[in-house]
């Protein structure tokens, strides 16, 4: 029997992960969780440069890059849910091209690499994140991005990335750090392209704020700058003070295990013949995915630790970066869908753990087939699950029952 050619598995991957993301974007119809937030920016964007509420200057806690990137949306396909959300959903099928790259860099290997992309495609915090107009899904990307450049040394496009990262979250910020002592023990003049590139690009993302004298603090001063300085303090002051409780916030011990999962969006509509009915969109991984993710975790930082794999240090490095800083701040009101910026290292070291399971030649064949069983049954809970992500409808019975946690409800 001919084997299918890795060109050909990536395309039905990523021709899958399209379908995905792509069907029925426009559902649900209207803004939900903080797609309220940021279509609103995105809107102000389009209209005038900065955000405003009623003509007067808004204070927004969020650098303007993911704003743009959703205003690009609906300026192309217009003022609607898909316009709202296309770009994101864009975003979403191009990192998982871009975690083949990475885990083909890393591994060597066109299975582990196709196994990689396939993950990502059925994870269901992923698909939820690449079909809502939120920040987060643009944050990992350029995340992403800018550990494959790490991987091949290309360390304008790392910093350039980094940048990127950066105007669209704050939260990069260790990221970048993480990266830049990583360099400083390993190669420090690789340092000197990050030094000008990323405030650079940072800068160039509030041009609408200079351009214009409608943003807030915007003539806090007659210098720009200081006026600049004034008002990232006052964002600084916003995300180190909130801790206004939310129903859905969830501590990052528990993302990890999904303590917490994020409903989006739910309603009970009449429509599934039956007296009461369901549709919801929850950001939520496939639980298998996170919870064997949790022990590879485990075991990479086993093997790190016995072997010093370089391999190894870089997942750990990367993921940690990502998620251990959440933890240094426990009073502050968090929400599970920020792991989603961590989620590809996890998946990362899912692949370096099965790598390790694959090495032993004698039992590389009967391996690979328990692999590929499991991958298949991963896909079946992903399919069970997919309702809950998708917005479909079901009958309240079927919706319960995929809340194997009280938690989840």
């Amino acid at each position: 029997m001919p084997r299918i050619s890795p060109r050909l598995t990536l395309g039905l991957i990523l021709a899958v992960a399209a379908l995905l993301r792509f069907w029925n974007l426009g559902m649900p119809a209207t803004l939900v969780f903080d797609e309220v937030y940021y279509v609103d920016g995105a809107r102000d964007y389009l209209a005038g440069g900065v955000e405003v509420t009623d003509g007067k200057a808004e204070f927004i806690v969020h650098p303007p890059l993911g704003k743009w990137l959703i205003a690009l949306g609906i300026w192309v396909f217009g003022d609607t849910a898909t316009g709202w959300r296309v770009v994101t959903a864009l975003f979403g099928l191009l990192s998982i091209a871009l975690i083949y790259l990475v885990a083909k860099r890393l591994f060597s290997s066109e299975y582990l690499a196709l196994i990689a992309a396939g993950l990502m495609t059925i994870d269901g915090l992923h698909l939820v994140m690449s079909r809502t107009a939120l920040l987060d899904i643009f944050l990992m990307f350029f995340l992403l991005a800018a550990f494959l450049a790490l991987l091949y040394e290309k360390h304008f496009l790392v910093a350039t990335s980094l940048g990127l990262a950066l105007a669209t979250k704050w939260s990069a910020l260790y990221f970048i750090l993480a990266i830049g002592i990583y360099l400083l023990f390993t190669n420090w003049k690789k340092l000197i392209p990050y030094i000008p590139t990323i405030p650079f690009i940072y800068l160039i993302s509030w041009s609408g704020w200079f351009f214009s004298d409608n943003g807030w603090s915007r003539n806090y001063s007659n210098n720009p700058i200081l006026s600049f300085i004034h008002y990232h303090r006052e964002i600084l002051n916003f995300h180190t003070g909130l801790t206004t409780e939310h129903s859905y916030e969830a501590s990052p011990w528990n993302w990890l295990i999904l303590g917490r999962p994020t409903s989006f969006f739910y309603e009970s509509p009449k429509t599934c013949g039956a007296e009461n009915c369901s549709q919801e969109v929850l950001a939520m991984g496939t639980p298998v995915i996170w919870w064997f993710g949790l022990i590879a975790i485990a075991i990479t930082i086993g093997y790190f630790i016995s072997r010093r794999e370089r391999v190894a240090g870089l997942i750990l490095l990367a993921l940690f970066a990502n998620y251990l800083p959440w933890l240094l701040f426990p009073e502050r009101t968090t929400f599970y869908f920020y792991a989603i910026s961590f989620f590809p290292f996890l998946v990362l070291a899912i692949i370096y753990s099965i790598k390790l399971f694959l090495e032993d030649e004698s039992r590389r064949i009967k391996r690979t087939q328990a692999v590929n069983v499991a991958l298949g049954l991963t896909t079946l809970i992903f399919a069970y699950f997919a309702p809950v992500y998708l917005a479909i409808v079901l009958t309240y019975d079927e919706w319960f029952a995929r809340m194997w946690l009280p938690s989840w409800i």
